[in-house]
């Protein structure tokens, strides 16, 4: 019986309101791993970003003058693990981390693990977590003993878009970084002394 349906280019489901609305068909599933996968957090490398986006004259001058004052020192930032349509990354930040305004083109999903952060009008604490969907602008700041996240992406996490354009962001952030530095050196991970 020939029907006017055709099952092999079914939808696999509805998008939810606010997602992307990339429909894969049964013809399109996407490449899976095979096979059990263990990862250990000591042998986890740093996270290199190799796909930064939308950076103008005044957001590189911005980076800039981050790195050159010891942003560096601020954070920890490491790939856990990563497979083809998926990743998990650990970062603490310290203290005031300066982290600007930025989106990522897959969904990400973040479970604080240690410390505390404030995103919009929310402090969150250890146990808390958030979902920032693709392509939506966000930053949080750490709370006074810095914050550890678990982020969890639904592909690699090798992308960032800067979306901080105004020079003044750029300048408070310097200036937050300047007074927060000094302490960073003696900072522990809040996880480990909570």
């Amino acid at each position: 019986m020939v029907s006017a349906f055709s099952f092999d280019k079914a939808p696999l489901r509805t998008p939810i309101k606010g997602e992307r609305a990339v429909m894969k068909t049964q013809a399109e599933k996407p490449v899976r791993a095979k096979g059990l996968k263990i990862f250990r957090g000591a042998d986890a490398p740093p996270l290199v970003i190799t796909d930064y986006r939308g950076i103008t004259p005044v957001i590189a001058d911005g980076l800039k003058q981050l790195g050159q004052a010891g942003i560096s020192s601020g954070s920890d930032v490491r790939l856990l693990f990563e497979t083809p349509g998926f990743s998990v990354t650990y970062a603490w930040f310290k203290s005031g981390y300066p982290l600007p305004l930025h989106s990522h083109e897959a969904d990400c999903l973040y479970y604080i693990t240690g410390g505390s952060l404030k995103l919009g009008t929310e402090q969150l604490h250890k146990g808390d977590g958030f979902f920032v969907p693709a392509d939506t602008p966000y930053s949080y700041t750490p709370g006074s003993h810095g914050v550890e996240v678990i982020e969890i992406r639904g592909e690699s996490c090798n992308d960032i878009t800067i979306k901080a354009k105004n020079p003044a962001y750029w300048e408070r952030a310097i200036r937050g970084l300047a007074e927060n530095a000094a302490r960073w050196p003696s900072e522990r991970k809040p996880g480990a002394v909570e």
